[in-house]
């Protein structure tokens, strides 16, 4: 079976077999596919777009096309997605509050791109935290201690590896089907039981509307649960940052304040308990969602879920007393600076992308997948949409390295924030597809 010939025919708009799409991503594999001919294939599915069985066998391919973890474990294997946004460092409350309860949390997690935050950066903030364990110790770490935050190896579906990078320079990222393959196939690699999307939906969001976004989650629900894997997706605003700081070192920060309740900023936790609730509830842990929410509140209140955070931190490397003195631990930028409000009013409009790449622009993000990312920089104290503030309020402060860092980001943050009119604000969970 030649490899033109099956780009042949989803570029006329015909349906691909299994076994045809099982022939590509074999060639993407071995590499007996060039680096043309995949890219001339994401160009075709761009366009032609997939069947719901086409981008089932094409997930299902790419999962093969690696190691496929399997567990033994005492609990249901559940994982969470979300397809990135700014200030979302949800992960780090959600995987332990989900162990907490019952569950068995492997989660692998990506680095940030372009204005949206990467899990992996902020857990590697961490001093000695291992974002890429061996095999065995993840293993070790899911078993003992319920959750392990970790990157994707090399032997978790390398077909989309490669296919993703070519994507990523031919201008077809932005397929649903492709998108859907892509993030499944790592997935559904990591051996789960169900999972749970988090598709966010606003001018900070990776699909610029809202039906594309419903389109996505819609996508992604139905080629998991296909592929055996049962799939909720939740619909979230991403209209603002989530949580009240952008940056990694400081997200760190944010997230072990929510889990001791020294702070929680409240949209924040909403989303936290809402994608909990969901992954207890499709799990059989938790009767339905509202039973879930309120187990899942009482993890966290009652301190389990910090627990469980700190001795994942340790069991990944990190210090063993991460949680108690978390401060000490992280890095520090060595400048900081208010922003303050130019006038009296309430915040009716943020430029959510423009204040992540406001953290890119200090170095806290990357260009391009081969920079080096700065845990220490970033923002912190950002207001929410709606806030009424008064004239010489700070609107966030920013964590830098230099006198320039600052004034570019002072700039930057004065023309992502409008001050007018209070705004209809709407709920942070805008729905739930199943």
């Amino acid at each position: 079976m030649l490899i033109s010939e099956i780009i042949r025919k989803k570029r006329d708009g015909g349906t691909l077999s299994a076994d045809e799409i099982a022939t590509l991503v074999a060639g993407i594999s071995d590499g007996s596919a060039a680096d043309e001919q995949v890219g001339a294939f994401g160009m075709a599915v761009f366009f032609q777009g997939m069947e719901p069985d086409e981008a089932a066998a094409l997930t299902l391919a790419m999962r093969d096309s690696g190691d496929v973890l399997s567990w033994d474990l005492p609990g249901p294997v559940v994982d969470k997605h979300s397809t990135g946004g700014v200030g979302d460092n949800v992960s780090l409350m959600l995987a332990p509050i989900v162990a907490a309860c019952g569950g068995f949390v492997p989660m692998i997690s990506g680095r940030g791109l372009g204005h949206t935050g990467g899990t992996l950066d902020k857990m590697e903030a961490i001093p000695g935290y291992s974002a890429t364990p061996d095999n065995d110790t993840f293993r070790r770490v899911v078993r003992e201690v319920g959750c392990a935050i970790i990157g994707q190896t090399g032997t978790i579906a390398p077909a989309d590896k490669r296919f993703y990078g070519i994507r990523d320079v031919t201008a077809t990222v932005e397929s649903i089907p492709l998108i859907t393959a892509s993030i499944l196939s790592k997935k559904l690699a990591a051996g789960l039981d169900a999972l749970v999307m988090d598709v966010k939906t606003g001018n900070g969001a990776f699909m610029p509307t809202y039906a594309q976004s419903q389109e996505l989650a819609r996508s992604i629900a139905r080629v998991s649960t296909a592929a055996g894997v049962p799939c909720h997706a939740l619909l979230t605003g991403m209209d603002q940052p989530l949580a009240s700081a952008a940056g990694n070192a400081v997200e760190v920060v944010n997230a072990v304040e929510f889990l001791t309740d020294v702070k929680r900023d409240v949209r924040l936790e909403w989303v936290v308990l809402a994608l909990a609730a969901e992954m207890l509830a499709i799990t059989g842990l938790a009767a339905d969602r509202d039973t879930g929410f309120s187990v899942a509140r009482a993890a966290l209140e009652d301190g389990r879920a910090a627990d469980v955070f700190g001795r994942m931190v340790a069991g990944l490397g990190g210090p063993t007393d991460f949680v108690e003195h978390y401060e000490t631990h992280l890095p520090q930028a060595p400048l900081t600076r208010d922003v303050l409000a130019p006038t009296d009013g309430h915040v009716c409009e943020i430029d959510t992308r423009g204040v992540g790449l406001t953290v890119v622009e200090l170095g806290g993000g990357r260009r391009v997948s081969s920079d080096k990312v700065d845990p220490a920089v970033g923002l912190t104290g950002l207001v929410d949409l709606g806030q009424s503030v008064s004239q010489g309020t700070p609107l966030c402060t920013i964590h830098a390295r230099s006198e320039d860092q600052l004034d570019t980001a002072e700039a930057a943050i004065r023309q992502a924030y409008r001050l007018g009119e209070a705004p209809e604000l709407t709920d942070p969970v805008r729905e739930i597809i199943t």
